[in-house]
């Protein structure tokens, strides 16, 4: 699932994981903050990650291949089937490893996970407009900016627009 020369490695998200991932959860809250909402309570991770069931969704820890660290989080959520045979990327960093290209490995890693053993045909992200960090993960991951969705998704109470990102395998 990871390229030999990448510094992280992408695993499977567990039960397990809660403790460690909660705690760099709350320290990047100012991080994620409006970005993304992630769980910062134990009771909120095991819901999390039971929506990752391998079909309709896929969730990863990204960690240090050198230490087994998580520095980061990775998703592939909204599999359809069918006629559109696509999914859509989530991502994001923890304090302190934001910055560090991380991200941009997980993102390539989780593409090619996405295209080979899911076999999706595209995928998406959707990033806040002010968001640069993640826009840059996704441009550097190959995506392409497709447009504006006003209004798409609901973060802390208010519903806000998203640029849609994607990158398509035309192999499939």
């Amino acid at each position: 699932m990871e390229a030999e020369e990448s510094r992280v490695v992408l695993r499977r998200m567990s039960i397990e994981d809660r403790d460690e991932f909660v705690a760099l959860a709350k320290d990047s809250i100012g991080l994620h903050r409006p970005w993304v909402s992630v769980p910062t309570s134990p009771q909120d991770y095991t819901e999390y990650v039971a929506g990752f069931d391998g079909v309709t969704g896929v969730g990863f820890v990204v960690c240090l291949r050198s230490t087994g660290q998580i520095v980061g989080f990775a998703s592939i959520s909204r599999i359809e089937r069918g006629a559109y045979e696509r999914g859509v990327l989530g991502y994001g960093a923890f304090v302190p490893y934001q910055g560090n290209g991380y991200m941009t490995e997980a993102v390539r890693q989780a593409v090619r996970y996405g295209f080979g053993a899911l076999r999706l045909h595209r995928l998406e992200a959707d990033i806040q407009p002010g968001n640069v960090a993640s826009m840059r993960v996704a441009a550097k991951a190959g995506l392409r900016r497709e447009g504006l969705s006003r209004g798409l998704i609901r973060i802390d109470g208010v519903w806000r627009d998203h640029e849609r990102w994607a990158i398509v395998d035309d192999r499939v």
